[in-house]
C-alpha cells in the first residue's frame, strides 16, 4: 500500500520557484530563442514577407541551400572519452589577426532592408565579440560607417569588380585608407541569380507600398515605423554613381572579370586578400598560385547557380591540394555550432555566418546580432567538450564522418564532386529534413 499523507507547506514551498517577469519584450523573445531556427522563427513573425523572402530564400528551386544545410546535418561525430576538456579555448590566427572564435559575420546586402540598424548591429555585435565583420559593395552603411560602428574591431571588405572599374577601385582604396585589413574579391555573380520569391514578391529597393505590402505590414508596423522614420535605404557605398538600383546591380554584375582584375586588385590592396566563391579543386589551386592569401568556399548561399556543388564536401580535397599554401574558409548552410566545429575538423581554418546573422538581426536589431554570436559559441563550446577536446588545433578529419544523400553516378568525373573528398558511409535512408522555404 502507498501510504499518502498532506503535504507539508515549507516542502510545497520548496517547489514554488516563480521566475522574475521580463517586461522588456524584445530580451524576453531572444532569450528564448535557444537556436539559430528559433531566430529565424522570431524574424519570420516580425519581419515583411518581401524583406524576410529576400534573406531566407535562395535560387530557383533552393535546392544548393538546402543541400548546404543537409551536408552538415548528415555528419557523424567520433568522441573521445576520458579526456577531460572543462575549459575550452575557441580562438583562432586568421589571416594575421585575431579572432575569439572560429567564424565571422559574412558579407550582406540591402542589410538594413531586413531591420534598420543594418551593418552597423553587425559590426558593432563582432567588435564587441571579438570576430571580424564583412561589409558588402551592396551594403547599406558606408564603410567609413562600419569603422565607426567597429572602430578598434577587425572590418573586411567584399568587392564587387564592376563594369566601371574605376568605381571597384575606388572602394578598395576607401575600405585601406579605413584600416579594413581583408578583401573579399567576389568571383560567382557574372549575372544575378533567378531569386524567384523576390520576383513572385514584387521586391523592390526601396519597399514600395502596395495593397499586398500595406496588408502584409498590418501585424508588423514597428518595421514600417522604423523605415519611414529613419534614413533612405541605399547603397551607402554607391550611393554617388549615379542610376536606379536595377541599373546600380547591373553594373556590379560583370561577366568578364577574370584573372587580369585581379591582378590589379592584388596590386592596388595593401592587405590580405581572398577571392570568395569558389567552387572546384582546379580553381583552387589556379588561385593560390595566383598569389592570394585564402579562398572562400562557397556558392554564394545557394543564391546564384542553383544544383551548385557543396562547399563542405569541397573542403577535404580544396584542404589536401592546398591548404598547406592558403587559408582555406568556408561558408553556406552554417546554423550551428556544429557545423563549424564539423568544418574545421575537416581543415578549414575559419568560416563565415550569413543568413544566421540577419536571423538574429530581424530578431531583434543589435541584441538579436549578440544572440546569433552567443548560441553559436554556446554550441561551439559544448560540441568540443563532447568531444574531448580542449583547442580548436586538436580537431583533426578523424573526428568527423561526412555521410551523404547524393552519390555520383558510376563514371562520373571525380574532380565533379571535390575530387573523391571522404564520403565514408551513406545514410540508411532519406530522412525527412526540417522544411527550409
Amino acid at each position: 500500500m502507498v501510504q499518502r499523507q498532506l503535504p507539508h507547506p515549507a516542502e510545497l514551498l520548496e517547489l514554488m520557484r516563480f521566475k522574475k517577469p521580463e517586461f522588456n519584450g524584445r530580451k524576453r523573445r531572444l532569450d528564448a530563442a535557444l537556436t539559430i531556427y528559433d531566430l529565424r522563427a522570431i524574424a519570420k513573425r516580425r519581419t515583411p514577407k518581401a524583406a524576410f523572402d529576400y534573406t531566407d530564400g535562395a535560387a530557383e528551386g533552393e535546392l544548393s541551400l538546402a543541400r548546404a544545410r543537409q551536408a552538415f546535418e548528415d555528419i557523424e561525430f567520433h568522441p573521445g572519452i576520458l579526456r577531460p576538456a572543462p575549459e575550452v579555448d575557441t580562438s583562432v590566427e586568421i589571416l594575421g589577426g585575431p579572432s575569439a572564435l572560429p567564424f565571422g559575420i559574412a558579407p550582406t546586402g540591402f542589410t538594413r532592408l531586413m531591420q534598420t540598424e543594418g551593418e552597423a548591429a553587425g559590426a558593432s555585435a563582432a567588435g564587441a565579440a571579438g570576430i571580424p565583420f564583412t561589409l558588402s559593395t551592396l551594403g547599406t552603411t558606408s564603410i567609413e560607417g562600419v569603422k565607426a560602428a567597429n572602430p578598434h574591431g577587425r572590418n573586411w571588405f567584399q568587392l564587387y569588380v564592376m563594369r566601371d572599374r574605376e568605381i571597384s577601385y575606388g572602394l578598395a582604396r576607401r575600405a585601406a585608407e579605413a584600416g579594413f585589413d581583408t578583401l573579399q574579391f567576389t568571383v560567382d555573380t557574372p549575372v544575378a541569380g533567378a531569386r524567384l520569391r523576390d520576383k513572385r514578391n514584387g521586391f523592390s529597393i526601396p519597399p514600395q507600398l502596395t495593397v499586398g505590402t500595406i496588408v502584409n505590414a498590418i501585424p508588423r508596423p514597428w518595421w514600417w515605423y522604423d523605415f519611414l522614420t529613419t534614413p533612405k535605404l541605399e547603397f551607402a557605398s554607391l550611393s554617388t554613381t549615379g542610376g536606379t538600383v536595377g541599373e546600380l546591380l547591373n553594373s556590379a554584375m560583370d561577366p568578364t572579370i577574370s584573372y587580369d582584375d585581379l591582378a590589379v586588385i592584388r596590386d592596388l590592396w595593401p592587405g590580405k586578400i581572398v577571392v570568395k566563391g569558389v567552387q572546384n579543386v582546379e580553381d583552387s589551386v589556379r588561385l593560390v598560385d595566383a598569389g592570394v592569401d585564402g579562398i572562400i568556399l562557397s556558392n554564394h548561399g545557394g543564391r546564384q547557380l542553383d544544383r551548385a556543388p557543396i562547399p563542405f564536401h569541397l573542403l577535404p580535397k580544396v584542404v589536401q591540394e592546398v591548404g598547406k599554401d592558403a587559408t582555406v574558409m568556408i561558408d553556406t548552410g552554417i546554423m550551428n555550432g556544429a557545423d563549424i566545429v564539423a568544418s574545421i575538423a575537416l581543415g578549414a581554418k575559419f568560416t563565415l555566418i550569413g543568413r544566421a546573422y540577419l536571423y538574429g538581426l530581424m530578431a531583434g536589431g543589435r541584441a538579436g546580432v549578440d544572440r546569433t554570436i552567443a548560441i553559436l559559441r554556446d554550441e561551439i563550446e559544448r560540441t568540443m567538450k563532447l568531444l574531448g577536446l580542449a583547442t580548436l588545433a586538436e580537431l583533426e578529419p578523424t573526428h568527423v564522418t561526412q555521410l551523404t544523400r547524393l552519390m555520383p553516378l558510376a563514371g562520373a568525373p571525380a574532380e565533379a564532386m571535390g575530387g573523391g573528398a571522404p564520403r565514408v558511409r551513406a545514410t540508411a535512408g532519406a530522412a525527412k529534413g526540417r522544411a527550409r522555404a
